[in-house]
């Protein structure tokens, strides 16, 4: 029997197999990263700034600003946005008697977030320093929640004189094990993360959605219109996707290194954890904080990561505290 020989340029059939799939999973990914960044421009379209844009050296950001007074800055946490603060009702409460200024932070709603930046909460909190100096906002008392808290901590560090005092809410300070961190790494990679923000992650990011807010709100309910002030869409469009990723993969090297300047903190500074917080342990982080700074006040309410819903009323007060005690005093002359 003679044996027939293949000839060298025709491909074997598994060869075939293997360039099939590829090109399938390619065609898929492009057809995918279609549809991802078609529903970015619609969400885009749909829900325009509600604010007012500001441009700092080149960075453009978001805000919301309302009412008069000593000024109040209000700084949300990873994934979200300004409109975080509206939802939970603080916004209007300090307004009622303060200047509120709300931003979105670089990458998050519609503010920009250059790549040629690595967007630490050292510098995120020199940007938005800079934006305060711009809109005259003189001494505010500064509220971060979660990652936004790490944000109003550095700009209490560095600029002690520009600030008025704290209220930072379920932060994270202390290099602590995550398991999001590991996870969110490859999405933190410029090339590899460009490819996930625009094929798998917008799809997983809408089918684990529901389940994270609960996570973020145990023990207690998502509140039924937080998707609408707060728009889904928004959430999960690929530039925020990666802003998250970024700040996840940045967190545990930021405390590592801002740990060791909490000692120097000089502005009056009020903690607030939720007893219940499952994102944030709050011993580890909260309570420890308050041990390493004697003159800082703590506020345990009931609830979860998300305080700012469980307690803005005691919120709204300890801002208007901080307010009060920093404001210049007047000098008569008798």
């Amino acid at each position: 029997m003679t044996a027939k020989l293949r000839s060298p340029h025709t491909p074997s059939p598994s060869g075939n197999a293997t360039t099939l799939a590829a090109t399938a999973v390619a065609v898929a990914g492009a057809a995918t990263a279609l549809w991802v960044n078609h529903r970015a421009r619609v969400a885009e379209r749909e829900h325009p700034p509600i604010g007012r844009l500001i441009d700092v050296d080149g960075v453009r950001l978001h805000f919301l600003e309302r009412g008069a007074g000593s000024p109040v800055v209000l700084l949300h946490g990873n994934g979200v946005q300004l409109e975080d603060f509206i939802a939970c009702g603080l916004f209007d409460r300090l307004a009622q008697r303060r200047r509120v200024i709300a931003f979105d932070r670089p990458g998050f709603g519609h503010s920009s977030r250059p790549r040629n930046h690595m967007w630490t909460p050292g510098l995120q909190a020199l940007w938005l320093g800079k934006a305060l100096t711009q809109l005259g906002a003189t001494r505010p008392v500064v509220v971060g929640h979660s990652w936004g808290a790490l944000v109003a901590m550095a700009m209490g560090l560095q600029v002690p004189e520009d600030v008025g005092g704290l209220v930072l809410l379920s932060g994270y300070y202390y290099p602590t094990a995550r398991l999001d961190v590991p996870m969110n790494l490859p999405a933190a990679v410029p090339g590899v993360g460009d490819v996930l923000q625009h094929t798998a992650l917008p799809i997983l990011a809408r089918a684990g959605l529901k389940r994270a807010l609960r996570r973020m709100f145990a023990p207690a309910p998502v509140p039924a219109d937080f998707l609408r002030t707060v728009p889904r869409e928004l959430l999960v469009r690929p530039r925020q996707l990666r802003a998250a990723a970024e700040d996840t993969a940045f967190m545990i090297p930021a405390v590592t290194q801002m740990r060791r300047e909490y000692a120097r903190l000089r502005v009056p500074l009020t903690l607030f954890t939720g007893k219940d917080d499952r994102i944030v342990d709050p011993a580890a982080h909260t309570v420890r904080l308050y041990d390493e700074l004697p003159r800082s006040q703590l506020r345990v309410a009931s609830g979860g990561h998300m305080v700012h819903y469980a307690a803005p009323g005691e919120i709204a007060d300890a801002v208007e505290a901080l307010s009060v005690a920093s404001a210049p005093k007047r000098l008569t002359v008798v």
